[in-house]
């Protein structure tokens, strides 16, 4: 279904509203298949790593490669792709990618080291202290640079393969 909007006396617009229009959102697309990508890898690399299946890995983070990274740098990809690299929309999603990757090494990291550390101290606390009983925190919440670098090649890689594939792009 299309719609049409006159927004002046010289500018007509159509506006997809179809549920196709999902579906060929190659920047989205591009987005969300690098992401379960990243997800599907976490669970290979988990089984050479620990030589043991672990499903958890397809929802959680941390781990090789970053599914953030992957995300926000194939989203970044296809809209420069899509739109142009020197457009106002390409700029906000490479600022989008950049902070979500510099917090990922950064702050999330240093999260997870601090977690191990204090579930370490937990874990010699004598049984009757009261905090003996306490859940262990996650940490496994940041990535490492080698991490966060292999998942933003596998978000160029995906938003470059989705472009050739289904010839999205730049229609100017």
């Amino acid at each position: 279904m299309t719609a049409t909007m006159t927004t002046s006396a010289t500018t007509t617009t159509t506006v997809s509203v179809g549920s196709s229009s999902f579906f060929t959102n190659y920047p989205l697309m591009s987005a969300l298949i690098a992401f379960a990508l990243a997800q599907s890898t976490k669970l290979f690399t988990s089984w050479y790593k620990e030589r043991r299946w672990d499903l958890k890995q397809l929802v959680g983070s941390g781990g090789m490669p970053s599914s953030h990274s992957s995300t926000v740098t194939a989203l970044a990809v296809a809209v420069g792709l899509q739109e142009g690299f020197g457009g106002a929309l390409f700029a906000c999603a490479l600022v989008l990618a950049c902070v979500v990757m510099y917090d990922a090494t950064g702050v999330r990291l240093h999260a997870g080291r601090q977690a191990e550390v204090l579930n370490q101290i937990l874990y010699e606390l004598p049984s009757e202290h009261p905090l003996a009983d306490s859940r262990p925190l996650r940490e496994l919440l940041g990535h490492t640079p080698p991490q966060v670098v292999a998942g933003g090649l596998l978000g160029l890689t995906t938003a470059t393969a989705l472009h050739f594939i289904t010839g999205s792009g730049h229609q100017a």
